[in-house]
This record gives C-alpha cells, structure tokens and sequence, in this order.
C-alpha cells in the first residue's frame, strides 16, 4: 500500500529541477517611463541604469489601468483589473462612510461621485483569484513580501494570499511620512524612531538574504512605498539635489527616486555576497507613471493618465546567462504577463489557472525576440470621461464615455497631438469591434463609453 501511495505521489507532484532560480520582483510606486537617470540627466539612479544596462529592457510596458489598487490586483493575478472590477484605488479613512480610520470596511463595493459610468469598484481583492504567490508555492517557492499592498485591509492581506511573511504591509495606500511615525493607526513598524521608510525595508530585505538558509528557492516582492506622495526626501539627499539647483517638490522626488536606487543596489550586492546573484531573476517595473509630467510622453498618474506618460512604465528583466547585457525588446507587453510568466519560469503550467489576461513572456525573454500577442492591450479605469485605451501595433485607441474617439501612431506621436481618427475610419472602427467583445469579455459592458 505504502508503495501505491509513493508511486502516486511521484506521478502527482510537480517534477522541480534543483537549478530553480530565485526571483527579485521590485515594484516601484509612481515611477515613470522617464524617472530614472538614464532617461532624465537630472536625476541619479545609478544602480537602476546598471540594472537596466545589464538587463533585457520592455521599452513598450504598460500598466492594465495605470491606479495603484488595479495595477497591483493585476500584477499579482495575471487577471485584468476590468475582469476583477478593481478599476480605481481603494479607498478609505474617516472621509469616506463605509470605512473606519483603520481603513477597514464591511462594504465590498465603493462608488466614485465624479465617476461618469458609476462603475462599482471592489475594496479588497478577493481570496478566491489565485495569486503568483500561491502559483509559486505549488513549485516549491518560499515567498516574502515587502512594503505596499493596497489591495485589502487584514483578512486580505499578502500572507492570506499565498505569501509566507510580509514585512510593512499595512492597510494604507500611502505612508504618511517617509520618517517614522510611518503610517496613522498603524503599529507596522511602530518601534523604529529614525530609519527612512525605504531604508528600513531594505533592511529587512538585506537580513532576509543574509539570513537564508532555506533547502529552496524564494520570490521576493519588494513593493515599494515610494515615490508615491507624500514627497519626503531622505534629508541628505534632498540637500544633495539642493546643492545641484533643485527646489521643493523637484528636490524631494529627485531624493526619493535617489533612495529606491540605493536600496536596487544594496539587495543586489546582498545576493552578490550570498553567492546567489547567478541564480537569481531580477524583474523591474512600476505601478503607473509619475505625479509629474514624463516628457517626450503626454499625462501622468493625475491628468491623461491612460497617455503614454500614465501608462509606459520602465521594465527590465536580469537572468543571468540568459539575458543578454543591453538587450532592447520593442514588443507591446503589459503587467498582466508578469503572472504567467512567473508560473512558466518556476515550473509551472499557466493552464492550471483560468481567466489569465496575460500571456508568459518566457520564450521573449529567453530569445529577446519579437512578441506577437495576436491581440491588442487594453488599459481601463474608471475615474473620468477618459476611460480605456487599446494598443494594437502602431496604434492607440483613446476612448471616451462620452463615445469620442482618438487614434494616434504614439511612436511617431509620443506626445498624443495628433488625432488620426478622422483620417482612419475603418482603423477605428476596426479597434471599437475589438474593443467592444473585450468590454463583453470583461462584463463591463454596461459601461462602455462606446456604441
């Protein structure tokens, strides 16, 4: 009996290569396309232009609806934002009814006044949606998250989602300051008197590297709190800008960029010192564009947030002996490929997961060739008149709840200015068909801006 039972097991369990690699996952909040040195001269991120000089960078990335909550229910399940009704940020605090000061609520369901299509947005991502996390752990994977979830108050927070230990994760979307206290009624982290917040999670990220000796891989999720506001730089740095001619807000964010590169670099150097840096696949990205304009792009996470300046995001993958140095990928991908990507480089089957939106990048990253999606991506959100974009090609689709259309060629129009759509009919028309079975897909159709 005892041999039947071994037999099935070793029919049943995931066959595992020992040569898995670890996974560093930095996701960096408010990070735009061009927020990085080497994209801007007067910023420093020297560690980040080394990542990404020694990197395959996706120069065409995006965000599935460039908000905090979706970007990272997206991220985290491989399932569009539209699909999972997370398409705005989850609210909360005193100034919003259904939630208590904890940011904690009953209610599972918010609704935004100034929103046109009074879309129903969800306070919490469901437990039912499988995560990476969990995917992960069924290869054998030790998980730890780090920082900013944003996706549900305690009963849905990382460790109920698959994930072994978090470490400063609180109900908040944002700190309210980078310099403890940290959060409001929060005791996250409520001991430490003098650390800055980025600092001090890299400190704890730094120890978890040191410190394992675990018989199997990892995936750590380094989310970062900052750059999101509130702008509090690490006082040397902020003097630092200071001294080069920057002033307030400028200053600030130039500092806090500044301290996520410091803290890229330090994990590596700790994978460097473990002796596990070989093995170890690092991913980049960013949750949405910055609070600032991100020129040559139109927009920003505030103002035409679902233009190139809201929605391109830097991503940058590190594989040792598999990408190569200075490797540059023009293919159109999207967050949601992030998860099928991760259950295909641990091992993993993405069938064993159903409405995945994303498709695995593996076979991209491993021979940097040219992704052909055979579909369009489309970015969602519901806060304005302004509500979702489609990426097909060259072509970029703008539509509106109030049926108007924009069509642009955004790498010939990086700047959005020139609407093709009068020009292209049938361009048009051609993305709205596709656009509309996507909203029936979605069932979102009852929102759709278009007819």
């Amino acid at each position: 009996m005892k041999k039947i039972i071994a037999l099935f097991l070793l029919i049943t369990l995931p066959v595992i290569a020992d040569d898995r690699p670890n996974i560093v996952l930095f996701f960096v909040d408010d990070l735009g396309w061009t927020d990085l040195g080497f994209r801007n001269p007067t910023l420093e991120s020297p560690n980040i232009d080394k990542l990404a000089k020694d990197s395959l960078s996706f120069e065409q990335a995006y965000i599935a609806s460039p908000t905090c909550s979706p970007s990272r229910s997206t991220l985290v399940t491989g399932q569009h934002p539209a699909r999972l009704k997370i398409v705005r940020h989850i609210p909360g605090g005193p100034k919003h009814p259904d939630f208590d000061k904890y940011n904690r609520t009953d209610v599972e369901f918010n609704l935004l006044e100034t929103d046109p299509a009074q879309f129903p947005c969800r306070n919490w991502l469901p437990l039912e949606h499988a995560t990476y996390a969990e995917a992960l752990r069924t290869q054998g994977y030790y998980n730890l998250f780090v920082g900013k979830w944003h996706l549900g108050h305690e009963p849905y927070h990382p460790i109920h989602q698959g994930f072994d230990r978090q470490i400063g994760t609180t109900n908040a979307g944002h700190p309210k300051s980078y310099y403890p206290p940290y959060f409001k009624y929060s005791d996250v982290m409520a001991d430490e008197n003098e650390r800055y917040l980025t600092d001090k999670l890299t400190d704890e990220t730094v120890d978890f590297i040191k410190g394992c000796d675990k018989d199997q891989p990892f995936m750590i999720s380094l989310w970062y709190y900052g750059v999101h506001k509130p702008h509090v730089g690490r006082k040397d740095l902020v003097e630092h800008f200071e001294a080069k001619g920057l002033v307030g807000a400028d200053a600030h964010y130039a500092a806090m960029i500044k301290a996520v590169d410091e803290s890229v670099g330090r994990v590596r150097e700790a994978l460097n010192v473990k002796g596990i840096d070989e093995n170890t696949v690092i991913l980049f990205t960013s949750d949405q564009g910055s609070w600032f304009e991100n020129p040559p792009y139109r927009g920003s996470k505030r103002v035409d947030t679902l233009c190139e300046g809201g929605a391109r995001v830097p991503f940058f993958v590190n594989w040792p002996g598999v990408t190569k140095a200075g490797s540059i990928n023009q293919s159109v991908v999207q967050t949601t490929d992030i998860f099928p990507t991760l259950v295909e480089l641990s091992g993993g089957n993405t069938e064993d997961y159903k409405n995945l939106d994303g498709i695995s990048l593996l076979s991209t990253i491993r021979e940097n060739k040219d992704l052909d999606r055979g579909q369009p991506v489309y970015a969602y959100r519901a806060y304005q008149d302004l509500y979702v974009s489609v990426r097909e090609g060259p072509w970029k689709l703008l539509a509106y709840r109030n049926g108007k259309m924009n069509l642009y060629m955004v790498e010939e129009d990086r700047y959005e200015q020139n609407d093709l759509a009068a020009q292209h009919p049938e361009r048009v028309g051609d993305m709205v068909r596709k656009l509309k079975a996507w909203e029936r897909e979605m069932g979102v159709e009852q929102y759709s801006g278009v007819k």
